[in-house]
């Protein structure tokens, strides 16, 4: 049995409303409250993050803090990559989905000879670009990063100079160039898309399985045919972000979105999807206690934690 280690990534940089920053520690609170010892037995490392930065004006209107995002990304792919290389089982608890990028860059840092899939359990696709997006923030851009995306054919925005140079850097983190395949991206509960992500997501046929069909098949069912969707894959990053799950249940994000997962449902899809042995990270993020007075997101999230660590203990 692998040995988990806890990264923490307390940044928010790449996300439009602050305080996903303070979502680990929510966390931790969460466990607490419930009688929990799971953050006192398993080994934990923190990424510094640069969050002060956030206190000058954002420079670069289509891509904000991207210096600041170029940091990030390398620090936790240096960090994933290492802790792999160990043969440990990382989980990721971080502030804004933006570091998901450098997850999945130290992965294919590891093992640049595997063919990895990523499952992205979201209510957004996040394949924006500096040439796309609407708000400038990376947390919107992720995948787009991860599959070295301009999307020029839905171009709106006319990024320049340093903001190009960033981006070509960030695109170039750990390994050079794409870090997926887009046949091996399955979307799970995406449902607030726009333009340019459809254009992309139609473009190269992408895998998909929404909400209705969660419902339909039941969550462990559709976990199932994700990883048959991937099977192809040699390994495979699972990426969980909060606002997957419906509006009703998640005030505590940052980017709440209606007709999503119910809880338990989230927590049988990722408890599911860890018990495959090609399953080899697994991360949360867009945890915000400053928007939920009740810390429930946090104890939603450290539920899930729970099951996914259960399942990843459980494996032969």
């Amino acid at each position: 049995m692998k040995e988990i280690i806890i990264i923490e990534v307390k940044s928010e940089i790449g996300a439009g409303t602050r305080g996903a920053s303070l979502g680990v520690e929510s966390i931790k609170i969460a466990s607490l409250d419930s009688g929990s010892d799971l953050f006192r037995k398993l080994p934990t490392v923190e990424v510094e993050n640069v969050n002060e930065l956030l206190f000058n004006s954002a420079e670069h209107t289509y891509a904000k803090f991207i210096d600041g995002v170029l940091i990030m990304e390398e620090r936790v792919c240096l960090e994933v990559y290492e802790q792999l290389f160990e043969e440990r089982f990382p989980i990721i608890m971080s502030g804004d989905h933006s570091t998901a990028y450098g997850t999945i860059a130290g992965i294919t840092k590891a093992f640049p000879k595997k063919r990895v899939g990523v499952i992205w359990i979201d209510a957004h696709a996040d394949m924006h670009t500096p040439y796309t997006t609407p708000s400038g923030n990376l947390h919107g851009m992720t995948l787009s990063m991860a599959c070295d995306f301009d999307n020029l054919e839905c171009k709106v925005n006319n990024p320049r100079g340093e903001t190009l140079e960033y981006w070509e850097q960030i695109q170039n983190v750990g390994t050079p160039g794409a870090k997926v395949y887009t046949e091996d991206i399955v979307f799970i509960s995406v449902r607030d898309l726009e333009k340019p992500e459809n254009y992309l997501i139609n473009k190269y046929g992408m895998g998909f399985i929404e909400v209705d069909e969660v419902r339909k098949q039941g969550p462990e069912s559709a976990a199932k045919r994700a990883l048959q969707m991937l099977e192809h894959c040699d390994l495979i990053y699972v990426s969980f972000d909060v606002d997957s799950i419906d509006s009703r249940f998640s005030s505590g994000t940052g980017t709440p979105v209606p007709n999503g997962l119910t809880p338990e449902e989230a927590k049988v899809i990722n408890a599911t999807l860890a018990l495959d042995p090609k399953v080899c990270a697994w991360e949360v993020a867009e945890v915000n206690p400053t928007l939920d007075t009740e810390n429930r997101m946090s104890e939603t999230a450290f539920d899930v934690i729970q099951a996914v660590v259960a399942s990843v203990q459980s494996r032969a």
